[in-house]
């Protein structure tokens, strides 16, 4: 009995890390729910302005990183994304989560900087994109 108590609570969390935000706004709309995708699925990234990050998921989607001290990115052909608490969060990001960036250096040791998964783009916005940003 005991461990099906502990098996509950723990599926439970897991069923909570996506579930929606609070309302933040005051103006009484639904909260939305939190985006999420697999770290596996990352295809493509491009970086925006010095503290933005962008990323392509899959075949359609792109997400925007917001970025702490990542100075290497302009330059970078790869990067990891590790989830922080990889062990808790496995290979899953949602939106307002945070992650590390590994790049590795081709002179110099891999640089490791912070990011929060800010949002996923609509079409729209991955359109208006400037191409230079766009992963």
């Amino acid at each position: 009995m005991r461990t099906v108590l502990i098996g509950g609570v723990g599926l439970l969390g897991l069923l909570g890390a996506c579930a929606p935000t609070a309302d933040r706004s005051g103006d009484g709309a639904a909260p939305a729910a939190r985006q999420c995708f697999n770290i596996q699925q990352v295809d493509n990234f491009r970086q925006g302005r010095p503290d933005q990050v962008f990323i392509r998921v899959g075949r359609n989607d792109v997400y925007e990183l917001t970025a702490a001290g990542c100075p290497d990115l302009d330059f970078a052909h790869r990067l990891a994304l590790v989830p922080d608490g990889a062990g808790l969060a496995g290979s899953r990001l949602c939106t307002d989560d945070w992650a590390r960036v590994v790049v590795p250096g081709a002179t110099t040791p891999a640089s490791v900087c912070r990011v929060r998964i800010s949002r996923r783009l609509t079409e729209a916005e991955i359109a208006a994109l400037p191409a230079a940003h766009r992963p």
